[in-house]
C-alpha cells in the first residue's frame, strides 16, 4: 500500500469513548480540558457521549452505544475520514462482551494513523501539544490509488 498525506486541521474532530468502569474518569478528564475541547467538534458512542454533555455542557455528538455498534460507527467515520482523534478510555481489567468490536476500532485508527489516547495521561500529553491548535499532516493509506492499481 503506497500512502498519501492528509491533513488534520486546527479544529479538530474529537472521538470519545469509554467503557462503563472509566466512564467517571472520561468525564472528569473532559471537564478539566472543557475550555480547550469547546474550540473543537466532538463526538463519542451514546451514553459515553450523554454522560460528558450531562456532567459538563459540552455539545457531543451522540452515535449509538458502544455494544451496539457505536464502536463501529466510529471506526466507520475513522476510514472516511471525519474523525482527526480518539480518546477512549478502556478498561483492560474488564472482559467486554463487544471486544471485537473495540479491537476493530483500535486497529482501523492504526490504519488511517490517527493519534489514539487510552488514559488521562497520554489523552492529556495529545491535547496539550502544540500540535492541538493547528494543522497537522499524516501519513495515510493512499485508496484512491490502490484502487486505480486494480
Amino acid at each position: 500500500m503506497q500512502f498519501i498525506s492528509k491533513t488534520i486541521p486546527a479544529s479538530k474532530r474529537v472521538a470519545l469513548v469509554a467503557h462503563d468502569n472509566r466512564k467517571g474518569d472520561l468525564i472528569e478528564w473532559c471537564s478539566r480540558h472543557r475550555t480547550l475541547l469547546t474550540q473543537h467538534s466532538l463526538l463519542g458512542t451514546g451514553t459515553t457521549g450523554t454522560r460528558i454533555e450531562a456532567a459538563t455542557g459540552l455539545r457531543v455528538e451522540k452515535l449509538l452505544s458502544g455494544p451496539l455498534g457505536g464502536d463501529q460507527q466510529l471506526g466507520a467515520r475513522i476510514a472516511e475520514g471525519q474523525i482527526d482523534l480518539l480518546v477512549f478510555f478502556w478498561d483492560p481489567f474488564e472482559p467486554m462482551p463487544h471486544d471485537p468490536d473495540v479491537k476493530a476500532l483500535l486497529r482501523i485508527a492504526a490504519v488511517w494513523n490517527i493519534p489514539v489516547a487510552c488514559n488521562s495521561a497520554s489523552a492529556d500529553m495529545m491535547v496539550q501539544s502544540t500540535l492541538m491548535g493547528a494543522d497537522f499532516e499524516r501519513p495515510v493509506p493512499d485508496y484512491a490509488g490502490y484502487l486505480a492499481a486494480r
